[in-house]
């Protein structure tokens, strides 16, 4: 299902697993990016993250925020979880919106993952697909 427009603006939606919690963004995601961390392993139980930056005033929660669950570490930065199922949702910077997981959308953002972050500390069972672009560390 590709997304959809309201007034000329892209509209996105997303939900968790069990269906829970669930959002809408009205504007573009940026920054599409995948990292392959032990910490990102670890949060999205995966070989790496999927997520993309949003603009906090174009993201609201529709149902269930009262279910999300917020890990946030000294930085500032988070990731919020439906206490349900589990699913990792979004991420979070000083306790704002600021990028949400791919896996949960429910339409296509029309984007691609344009980097792959942490690739030095990948685990040791993932090949990583020729011709994406790379970084050892965060970009270099």
């Amino acid at each position: 299902m590709s997304y959809l427009t309201v007034e000329g603006v892209m509209r996105l939606t997303g939900e968790c697993f069990c269906g829970q919690i669930n959002y809408e963004i009205r504007g573009v995601l940026r920054d599409a990016r995948s990292c392959h961390c032990s910490r990102c392993r670890k949060a999205f139980s995966s070989q790496a993250s999927a997520y993309a930056e949003v603009d906090p005033v174009d993201f609201r929660w529709l149902g269930g925020a009262d279910l999300l669950t917020t890990y946030a570490s000294q930085e500032g930065f988070g990731l919020q979880f439906c206490k349900c199922c589990g699913s990792t949702l979004c991420g979070i910077y000083q306790g704002e919106i600021h990028g949400v997981t791919l896996g949960c959308l429910n339409e296509d953002p029309q984007l691609e993952i344009g980097r792959h972050i942490f690739v030095g500390a990948k685990a040791s069972w993932e090949k990583m697909p020729e011709g994406v672009v790379q970084y050892v560390g965060a970009e270099t």
